[in-house]
């Protein structure tokens, strides 16, 4: 049996969010299938979604995803296969471009990568154009380890992104940490680069250290300065990733934050594993759990006029509803006239993974019913 400690933010490399934590498979890569020409077309395995990468004007090279073998492997490959690069300060940043229509930008959470959009990036690609990017730090994008890992330079690497890389008026979709830098990004946003904000489960910070008003923190505040001090000790700190990433405690952790137990796989874990192994990828769990919270939901969303929809799983243990961050963004509907909230019953900390049915019936209504013209973020 797995020992359990209750230190939040020692749940890394998966989220730095949570209350639980537990101390506790590698799935073999399977064959790409891809496709030439055409739009859509149906086979023998079932619906099938072609992915369009405009290059070149002169030519489109095209892929093809099982839609009805969602959850098997094969649709994450083709993913991966489809990732492109693109530099920042510097530094390469992984993304993935496929389908066509208006832009979408799915933001991952907390030692997460584009791998956790696997059961997304089919369905929403039937309709729109969808980017989703390993945030620097994560996932197969650099991990410098001198770089000053912070919420407000994921925003940035966001804005920069959406203005070289998408070059049109964007829906920004975060999960976790990845929602929150999503409105940041959007609350500094120039006129005409953001059109909406999706928002599953926020986090209220890059840390813990940034919802001190919750007591389940306060318990442990005396703790977390301890264990911000015995991270900074770099034997310390290696011996602990090492058990952090160790693949039956992943497995342990997501399965604390999955309602859907079923969705914990080997190819789950493997998402989440693989990314940890890299060189740097201590450097940057260190630096993000030690590191400033960064803004909080509280004093950015008055600057949001951008339509906003936030779902929250009411079955989190890391940004639960009834903790200071849930409760405030489910009071907002009642203020903002601009937001919508939804509650989603059994639903844990990752929504989009965890139910992925439930968050795309939300999600595609929504993006139906947005007007073809919208205000765009602005700088206030």
């Amino acid at each position: 049996m797995s020992q359990v400690i209750t230190v939040p933010h020692l749940a890394a490399p998966l989220h730095a969010h949570g209350l639980p934590f537990r101390f506790s498979p590698q799935l073999p890569m399977r064959q790409t299938c891809f496709s030439q020409g055409g739009r859509f077309h149906s086979n023998s395995i079932g619906k099938v979604l072609l992915y369009h990468t405009k290059r070149k004007r002169s030519s489109r090279r095209v892929c093809c995803v099982a839609v009805d073998e969602i959850g098997n492997g094969r649709e994450l490959d083709t993913i991966y296969a489809r990732c492109q690069k693109w530099q920042w300060r510097g530094y390469d940043i992984n993304y993935f471009v496929g389908g066509e229509g208006q832009p979408l930008l799915l933001v991952h959470g907390f030692g997460a990568s584009i791998g956790h959009w696997r059961r997304n990036i089919p369905v929403l690609a039937e309709r729109y154009t969808v980017y989703a990017i390993d945030l620097l730090g994560f996932g197969a994008s650099d991990k410098p380890a001198t770089f000053n890992y912070s919420m407000e330079g994921w925003a940035e690497l966001l804005l920069d992104f959406s203005k070289d890389v998408i070059k049109a008026p964007t829906i920004l979709i975060g999960n976790s940490v990845g929602s929150l830098a999503c409105l940041i990004a959007s609350s500094e946003a120039p006129e005409n680069l953001v059109r909406g904000i999706v928002l599953l489960n926020c986090a209220g910070g890059m840390n813990n250290k940034a919802i001190v008003d919750d007591w389940r923190i306060k318990l442990v505040i005396p703790l977390l300065w301890i264990i911000d001090f015995l991270l900074k000790q770099r034997k310390i700190a290696s011996a602990l990733f090492e058990r952090v990433k160790a693949r039956e405690n992943l497995r342990n952790i997501l399965q604390s934050v999955y309602s859907n137990k079923m969705y914990v796989d080997d190819e789950l874990i493997e998402v989440i594993k693989r990314p940890a192994d890299d060189p740097g990828a201590l450097d940057v769990f260190v630096s993000v759990v030690t590191g400033p919270p960064g803004p909080n939901p509280i004093s950015l969303m008055p600057k949001i006029k951008v339509p906003v929809l936030v779902l929250w799983g009411d079955e989190d243990p890391f940004t639960p509803l009834d903790g200071p961050v849930g409760k405030y963004f489910s009071s907002l509907p009642s203020v903002l006239p601009n937001l919508e909230f939804f509650v989603l019953p059994h639903v844990g900390h990752c929504p989009h993974d965890d139910k992925p049915d439930l968050v795309h019936e939300k999600l595609l209504s929504w993006l139906a019913s947005l007007p073809a013209s919208l205000p765009v973020a602005s700088r206030s």
